[in-house]
């Protein structure tokens, strides 16, 4: 029977691929109720950040004055649910599991 040898250290290493990803930023959980100003949402945009807001009242009122900005910077607004998750450019959502 031939020897086998098994490093348990490195394992972990080989077993998971490694995140092509270089999101740095954070997510960032919000009431979408009109209480926050869109300059703080953009902010948190501007930082890399993602947000994932609960929606409270007409979405399109709510969100009307910080979504063109967005899409225009190259950022995505996705509404799932009762959430509008929107994404700093170059943070893809993946919807391919709805």
């Amino acid at each position: 029977m031939s020897d086998f040898e098994l490093d348990l250290r490195s394992a972990e290493e080989h077993l998971s691929p490694e995140l092509d990803s270089e999101f740095e930023g954070r997510v960032v959980l919000g009431v979408l109720d009109g209480e926050t100003g869109d300059e703080e949402w953009l902010s948190e945009l501007e930082d890399g950040n993602v947000l994932v807001l609960a929606v409270d009242g007409d979405l399109d009122d709510l969100a009307g004055g910080f979504a063109g900005p967005v899409k225009d910077a190259g950022g995505t607004l996705m509404h799932f649910r009762s959430f509008l998750v929107v994404t700093p450019p170059g943070v893809d959502v993946d919807t391919s599991r709805l």
